[in-house]
């Protein structure tokens, strides 16, 4: 299991919808390290002028990598932290998260970071099996 359910959350779930906040709450609890980095790159681009910000840095370790992956593996998790971040997020390789403003979306540079040829170019042995 990914996520770490309260089970008053649980039982709220089985009679219906949950809110935004409570999911996200989970996700943050759960996964502290996919949390950490998208909460990162959502504050880089929020406080700069580029057109993106993103992660390089490999996650420390497989249970870090594994957070990582649910959480941007997953349509719900996903979707939950770009409502919550005001932010589109889009996943290269095992760990290169990048946050763009959802404007950007269908643009020049979002099309390229998410295009067949960056993720030809972001290719390299030692991420062959990550």
């Amino acid at each position: 299991m990914s996520l770490d359910v309260p089970t008053a959350l649980l039982e709220r779930a089985e009679r219906g919808e949950v809110s935004d906040a409570d999911f996200v709450e989970v996700v943050r609890n759960s996964l502290p390290y996919a949390w950490e980095v998208v909460s990162r790159v959502a504050g880089e681009l929020h406080s700069g002028t580029a057109e993106y910000a993103d992660n390089v840095v490999p996650p420390p370790d497989e249970v870090a990598r594994g957070q990582l992956l649910r959480a941007m593996a997953s349509d719900a998790i996903r979707g939950g932290l770009e409502r919550h971040f005001g932010v589109k997020l889009a996943f290269q390789n095992c760990h290169r998260v990048a946050a763009f403003p959802l404007a950007a979306v269908g643009g020049d540079t979002y099309s390229t970071f998410i295009g067949t040829r960056a993720q030809l170019l972001n290719q390299s042995p030692e991420l062959r099996n990550c």
